[in-house]
């Protein structure tokens, strides 16, 4: 009898639920991020750069910027962003180093002891020691 072939690749909607939940996992990342920063005023490019170690899809970035606005975390004006939750990470607490073969998440940079900020949300990471101040507003 001349029979269909059985379809065995999953659903176009599941790939899509998946991708869509990825996306809301980088989006309150982000969002955890932007509210642990210790600044209380950025130029919104300075902003963008942190927001850019979760994700570098512009589309993404003005969904966390818009997030984070409404979620009343941050607050946009003239180019620049005021934190409206004053965010504390505990370097000791907080940032955990491991040793190994990585690159930098910020700048690129290889390196062999890789510094990861541990967040409600995930993990971020890994950043060479002085991204990591700078991602963090330290420096």
């Amino acid at each position: 009898m001349g029979g269909h072939p059985e379809v065995t690749s999953r659903p176009v909607t599941d790939d899509r639920a998946r991708e869509r939940a990825h996306e809301d996992d980088r989006v309150e990342l982000a969002l955890d991020l932007l509210a642990a920063l210790e600044h209380d005023d950025l130029p919104l490019s300075a902003v963008v750069d942190r927001i850019e170690t979760v994700t570098t899809d512009p589309t993404l970035v003005r969904t966390i910027l818009d997030e984070a606005e409404l979620r009343g975390i941050i607050e946009r004006e003239a180019g620049r962003v005021r934190m409206q939750r004053s965010g504390f990470v505990r370097f000791e607490r907080h940032v955990v180093t491991r040793e190994g073969d990585f690159d930098c998440r910020r700048c690129g940079a290889s390196l062999s002891t890789g510094h990861f900020v541990q967040l409600d949300t995930g993990e971020l990471g890994p950043f060479g020691s002085s991204c990591v101040r700078k991602v963090l507003g330290r420096d």
